[in-house]
């Protein structure tokens, strides 16, 4: 199965209504490494965002939060996710 960054986004934006979401394909990056499908694409992923679900939440809630957003992708090959939450700034 080809997992694209479009995907994960818009399951991003469909669980946790993000203001700001970017998922960036760093795959060939990681060409050879553990994980790598030998295709280029589709196993490691970046991922910044920024939320009020993760307002008044730890590091490790937040992350748990895109996880358990994109487990379906994680069972189907992604082997890594670098994960940026951008701070909600208050008004």
């Amino acid at each position: 199965m080809n997992i694209s960054a479009q995907a994960l986004t818009q399951r991003l934006q469909e669980r946790l209504s993000p203001a700001f979401v970017e998922v960036l394909d760093e795959s060939a990056a990681h060409a050879g490494h553990a994980g790598a499908d030998g295709t280029g694409q589709g196993t490691h992923f970046r991922v910044r965002i920024q939320s009020d679900v993760f307002t008044g939440k730890s590091r490790v809630s937040r992350h748990r939060l895109v996880y358990d957003a994109l487990q379906e992708f994680i069972d189907q090959g992604v082997h890594a996710l670098a994960i940026e939450v951008i701070e909600t700034q208050p008004d």
